[in-house]
């Protein structure tokens, strides 16, 4: 496990979140991106989570719907790290694999695609 700091953290998650293509980071919509530093205690190893309604699913009731929020954690990330080049690998897979869920693509597919 390495130690991070919550800025240092912080940095990096915003580093992944602007490395995303803008042909992607421009389709996204309603959605705001946290981190915490623990995931739910119902999946304490959780790294990262979507929690909203994505685009494939949206049809005329989503007017006025609150924004989906996508979840980084950092102890659980920093849990399976021993660098910080591994915690910029593990923070990029896990802000594409929820960014991906808001577009509506399932786990079962992105672990085909590597995003596990």
């Amino acid at each position: 496990m390495i130690e991070v700091s919550e800025d240092r953290f912080a940095e990096l998650v915003e580093a992944a979140f602007a490395a995303v293509p803008d042909e992607l980071a421009s389709l996204l919509d309603n959605v705001v991106l946290f981190i915490e530093d623990d995931a739910p205690a119902d999946d304490p190893t959780l790294l990262g989570l979507y929690d909203g309604i994505p685009l494939t699913e949206r049809d005329s009731t989503y007017a006025g719907a609150m924004p989906d929020r996508i979840f980084v954690y950092r102890n659980p990330t920093l849990a399976i790290c021993d660098t910080e080049e591994d915690v910029v690998e593990e923070v990029g897979i896990t802000v594409v694999h929820e960014i991906a869920h808001h577009f509506g693509i399932e786990d079962d597919r992105l672990h085909e695609l590597g995003y596990a």
